[in-house]
């Protein structure tokens, strides 16, 4: 039976441990061998094809070289949880300036509302991302903060420009928080504020946090 080479993300022998488990384990891989250089080439004998391999490789965050860049469903849905995170933090500050400046400030100029809405959207997420990391990861508080505004500040930024664009598209900024107008428009600014940074957030994810850690 023919020998298949195939090039993978994976770095190190960690990483080739954390598959070998799937690699065993399935009926169409006859036998296989991990070259480890620079980058590490697995060498198999059987009839599993590119894509079924590639797949395999997902399970642990790995996969091929030639599999695509924005093909990676493991990093779109961690990308995807993370952007979440994200917009519920950006929500809290955001939402909470308006109805806050709505309820006791009503005359406090439209710009200036979109400005401090911005401004506390960001640090509320920022806030959440950090005490995340802190329960997760065990970071200290200085390390929490430096990391989660270092990792995801562009993301926030284009997340907040997303929903209040959208909200002031759709309500003139004339609709207060008592107006049904209002809650129309908090859907699809949450939607657009989901969708704008994705990409990016996906982008650094793959490029960046392939890490055998």
């Amino acid at each position: 039976m023919n020998i298949q080479t195939f090039e993978t993300t994976l770095h190190c022998r960690g990483c080739v441990n954390k598959v070998k488990p799937y690699l065993d384990k399935d009926s169409r891989i006859h036998s296989w061998k991990a070259n480890i250089g620079s980058g590490v080439t697995l060498d198999i004998e059987g009839g599993i094809s590119g894509h079924d391999l590639n797949k395999i490789l997902a399970k642990e965050g790995y996969g091929l070289k030639n599999a695509g860049f924005w093909t990676d469903n493991l990093k779109w849905n961690r990308a995807s949880f993370n952007t979440l995170n994200c917009l519920i933090g950006c929500s809290i500050g955001d939402f909470g300036m308006i109805f806050f400046l709505q309820a006791f400030y009503p005359a406090t100029p439209l710009m200036w509302q979109m400005v401090l809405a911005v401004i506390t959207g960001l640090c509320t997420s920022i806030l959440l991302e950090a005490i995340l990391m802190k329960k997760r990861e065990g970071f200290s508080w200085n390390e929490s903060f430096k990391t989660a505004f270092g990792m995801s500040f562009i993301s926030m930024v284009a997340m907040e420009l997303a929903m209040t664009s959208t909200d002031l598209m759709i309500t003139g900024g004339k609709a207060g928080f008592d107006e049904p107008a209002y809650w129309l428009a908090l859907a699809p600014a949450l939607i657009f504020g989901f969708l704008v940074p994705l990409p990016y957030n996906y982008y650094k994810l793959k490029k960046f946090n392939e890490s055998c850690h």
